[in-house]
C-alpha cells in the first residue's frame, strides 16, 4: 500500500487542487490545514490535521508519521517543515518565481530562504517555481486584470508593457505536483514551471480581455513612478480592483522562463494561454 501523501496548505487554491487530484487518481491523502472552517467549507473529504505553521508542536504532531509531504503553504516555512517531519522520505513543495526577481520583496526573499534551507538539507524531493498562476477558483490575477479592463478604456503600463510574462494554469501546475511525486529523486531540487510560451504584458492584457468579453484597452505608456503612486489610493476607488505598488514595478522585468527542464524532469506539457483563458472564462 502506498502511503498517503500530507498536502500542507489544503485549504489554498493549489493545496485544494492537488488534494481533488490525488482523490481522483485513488490516492490516500492527509489534509494539513491552519482552520477547521474554512476546510469544512471547501468540502474536500477527509478529516484535517490542524496545525498553524508557526506553532512547532503543532506541525511536529501533523507530521510525525508523514513519509510523502506536499506543501503549498508558503516557501517561508520550508525549514520548519523539513524539521518536523523528520521520517518523510520525499517532498514536493511550491514556491515561486519572485525568488528571481530584481526588486526582491518579503515574499520573494521567503521563498529564496526556503529554497536555500531545502537545497542545503539533504533530503529528497524538489521545489517548484511557478510563474504566474491563473485558472483556479478565486485566483485573483487574469479574473482582476478583466474586472480592471471592463472599466478602463485605456491601459497604462511601463514601457507599453513590452516586459514579457508566461503564465501557468494551474491544472498544469497541479499536474507538475503530482508527477513529482511520481519521480524517484536523489537529493533535494528547484524548478521552474511555466506555460509554454513568454509574451509581452500587453498582449497578455489584451488575450484576458478578448476571452472575458471585456473591450480591448488601448495600451499607453506611462512613467511606472506615476503608476506607483497611484496604487497606492486605487485601494480607495470601489470601482477598480486593488493593485499594489509591488506589482507594478515587476511589470518593468521579463518574467520568462526555459520549459526544458519541466518537459524532461515532470513530462508535464502545459497547455497554451488560449486554451486556459477559455476555461477560465468558459
Amino acid at each position: 500500500m502506498t502511503d498517503p501523501v500530507h498536502v500542507i496548505g489544503a485549504t489554498g487554491r493549489s493545496g485544494r487542487a492537488v488534494c481533488l487530484a490525488l482523490l481522483a487518481e485513488g490516492e490516500t491523502y492527509i489534509p494539513v490545514a491552519r482552520d477547521l472552517e474554512r476546510f469544512r467549507a471547501g468540502g474536500l473529504p477527509g478529516e484535517p490535521r490542524l496545525a498553524d505553521l508557526t506553532d512547532r508542536f503543532a506541525l511536529d504532531r501533523a507530521l510525525c508519521d508523514a513519509t510523502r509531504v506536499v506543501s503549498c503553504a508558503h516557501a517561508r516555512h520550508t525549514a520548519d517543515i523539513l524539521a518536523s517531519a523528520r521520517n518523510a522520505s520525499q517532498f514536493v513543495f511550491i514556491g515561486s518565481t519572485r525568488r528571481y526577481t530584481k526588486w526582491p520583496d518579503a515574499h520573494g526573499q521567503g521563498v529564496a530562504d526556503g529554497e536555500d534551507a531545502f537545497l542545503r538539507s539533504g533530503r529528497d524531493g524538489v521545489m517548484l517555481h511557478p510563474t504566474m498562476i491563473y485558472g483556479a477558483e478565486g485566483e485573483d490575477n487574469v479574473r482582476r486584470l478583466a474586472a480592471l479592463l471592463r472599466r478602463l478604456p485605456v491601459l497604462p503600463l511601463p514601457a507599453r508593457g513590452r516586459a514579457l510574462v508566461q503564465p501557468i494554469y494551474q491544472d498544469d501546475v497541479t499536474a507538475c505536483v503530482i508527477a513529482a511525486l511520481r519521480v524517484a529523486r536523489s537529493g533535494a531540487r528547484a524548478l521552474v514551471i511555466a506555460g509554454p510560451t513568454a509574451l509581452p504584458y500587453a498582449d497578455f492584457a489584451m488575450a484576458v480581455a478578448r476571452a472575458s468579453g471585456a473591450p480591448q484597452p488601448r495600451i499607453v505608456g506611462a512613467p511606472a513612478w506615476l503608476l506607483m503612486a497611484a496604487a497606492t489610493v486605487s485601494g480607495g476607488l470601489p470601482f477598480l480592483p486593488r493593485i499594489r505598488a509591488d506589482e507594478v514595478r515587476r511589470l518593468m522585468e521579463d518574467k520568462a522562463f526555459p520549459v526544458g527542464p519541466m518537459f524532461a524532469e515532470l513530462g508535464v506539457r502545459p497547455i497554451t494561454l488560449e486554451q486556459g483563458l477559455a476555461r477560465t472564462f468558459g
